[in-house]
């Protein structure tokens, strides 16, 4: 098979699995989208983490609710815990990488707040504390996960679970729900500064 034939099949394959996602997903879309706006109609921020790739969808996400995503609108609470170098770094040298997110979260977590946990796997064990730390804040968490969803499935509020044992597609699926619920959110602030 030539790479261009390859390429193809991986962008079909995608292609199927949105669908699959669109069909399958689509009452918890409904409920995420639920949550992002109590959360936000109660004063409360939505928080964002994950590792690697999934990271960058955490704060892609994030920068979607501050800024805007297709309408104009007021800037929503949302940060990304996955930016800052020093909180990063300090954190894993004096605590260990396990804690970065945990940390994070009791210090600026605040009971009303909604926490994105974004994993590919649903082990990483800094996502698994984050989790559990939020449980005696009144945080409530949603999971974006695959590969059956790990031990991230049974903590928090929410697993949505994508059906893909890749970590690219589950990353692009990711991102594609979480850019569903936004869209949602924007139409009910569209026109004005919530």
């Amino acid at each position: 098979m030539s790479n261009q034939a390859q390429g193809s099949e991986e962008v079909l394959e995608l292609a199927d699995l949105a669908a699959e996602c669109a069909r399958e997903l689509a009452g918890d879309i409904d409920t995420m989208t639920s949550m992002v706006l109590e959360t936000l109609a109660s004063g409360g921020a939505l928080l964002f983490c994950g590792n690697g790739g999934s990271a960058a969808d955490a704060q892609h996400l994030a920068a979607e609710y501050v800024v805007r995503f297709r309408r104009e609108r007021g800037p929503l609470r949302a940060m990304a815990l996955t930016t800052d170098t020093s909180i990063l770094t300090a954190g894993g040298n004096d605590f260990g990488f396990e804690e970065v997110f945990a940390r994070q979260v009791r210090a600026l977590g605040r009971s009303g707040d909604l926490l994105f946990v974004h994993s590919t796997s649903g082990d990483s064990e800094n996502l698994v504390r984050a989790v559990r730390a939020v449980g005696s804040i009144g945080v409530r968490t949603i999971a974006l996960l695959a590969k059956g969803g790990g031990r991230l499935k049974d903590l928090g509020d929410l697993p949505v679970i994508v059906p893909t044992d890749s970590t690219a597609h589950a990353q692009e699926l990711h991102l594609a729900v979480g850019h569903a619920v936004c869209d949602r959110v924007d139409q009910a602030h569209a026109g004005g500064t919530p």
